[in-house]
């Protein structure tokens, strides 16, 4: 399909600079396949809408994200130095760096601002992606550096965002409200790997969560380590043609076997966001239901693709989402959810617009069912 064909226009002032407070009075579009019109809630009234009935299974993605934005200096000349760390293996390092001049292996970065204790980087070498490979040097693991000196991971456009609405581009609060309150722990295995959110988990609190499950919804976990490429914006004329990113996944046997329990009793799954999506959809057709199951995958859903049987829908029959980028690979994921469609989802991001929703990852939310 034509990536053009995902384009819209949204007003600056309604970029989300900051969350919303508390979590749940995000506001909610509701919007039901096959019916022209739609509900304006909050989503705090999840559990009075009525699309959730006692065994419907609720599937999120638990993933913690790192504080894995870095500033730093160039040890020889001083010059500064913005980067974000895309994954280590204990003092091994592959990150992206930005710097004003142009970086050289053997230079050393220095982060943080403590002089007492300095936390250097010792460059390696660069890829044809521009991904630095380094080592960290010192007596700290990589854990205690990223809490000494790593900063919350926000995309470039909030901080935009942020810049033009006068908001501090750091908030003593943004690394709590940058994770769900389902994310693993910080000394919880898996370790925390994610560089962006699982955005439409922000919205959920506990006492939330609890409501529906006293009402007979059940909830299961995924964990997909979110990468940078879930932001990079989709520079090719066809969308298919787009390099798609790959992620880590890992469904647990216990929601590999709850997928399956939904399945055979005709109970209606819904994914919070499109990572959950990912996740559940990379499943193996043949998955036995009580295995684990971890890959990485580059599982790219388009409405295209859909249309020419190189996707089948296995598991999302519901889908709570925020509101995404245009011409983005998350908008073509979910546009390509049976009975929605391009021209739907767009007519449904008009009105959002009109009715002043907040969007992106510290925006509002719909819900589609």
């Amino acid at each position: 399909m034509q990536t053009d064909a995902l384009d819209f226009t949204l007003p600056d002032d309604q970029i989300a600079a900051v969350p919303a407070e508390p979590r749940d009075s995000a506001r909610l579009m509701v919007c039901r396949r096959g019916s022209a019109k739609v509900e304006h809630a909050h989503v705090r009234d999840l559990p009075q809408l009525g699309l959730l009935t006692r065994g419907d299974l609720m599937v999120k993605n638990h993933t913690r994200v790192l504080r894995a934005r870095l500033r730093g200096t160039r040890a020889a000349t001083g010059g500064r130095v913005g980067g974000l760390l895309l994954a280590y293996n204990d003092r091994r390092w592959t990150l992206l760096l930005e710097s004003g001049g142009r970086l050289q292996p053997g230079e050393r970065i220095t982060l943080g601002a403590s002089p007492e204790a300095p936390i250097t980087l010792l460059l390696e070498s660069r890829d044809d992606q521009a991904r630095w490979t380094a080592t960290l040097e010192g007596g700290q693991d990589t854990p205690a550096v990223l809490d000494a000196a790593g900063l919350t991971p926000l995309p470039p456009y909030l901080l935009a965002q942020r810049r033009r609405a006068g908001v501090p581009d750091e908030r003593p609060e943004d690394f709590e409200r940058y994770n769900t309150v389902f994310a693993h722990g910080a000394q919880q295995q898996p370790a925390p790997r994610s560089v962006a959110a699982p955005t439409a988990g922000l919205h959920l609190t506990p006492a939330l969560l609890d409501t529906l499950a006293g009402q007979g919804v059940q909830q299961a976990s995924v964990t997909l380590d979110i990468g940078p490429g879930t932001f990079a914006p989709v520079r090719t004329d066809v969308l298919e043609d787009h390099p798609i990113h790959g992620e880590t996944l890992r469904v647990p046997a216990a929601t590999t076997a709850a997928l399956a329990q939904a399945r055979r009793a005709g109970r209606r799954i819904l994914a919070v966001g499109t990572t959950t999506v990912r996740a559940i959809e990379s499943l193996p057709p043949d998955h036995p239901a009580s295995n684990d199951f971890a890959t990485e995958t580059h599982l790219f859903i388009t409405p295209d693709r859909v249309a020419r049987g190189a996707f089948t829908w296995q598991h999302t029959d519901a889908l709570l989402t925020n509101f995404h980028l245009p011409k983005s690979t998350l908008l073509a994921l979910v546009a390509a959810l049976p009975g929605v469609g391009v021209d739907q989802l767009l007519t449904w991001y008009h009105e959002a617009v009109q009715e002043g929703y907040r969007f992106y990852s510290f925006g509002d939310a719909m819900v589609i069912v």
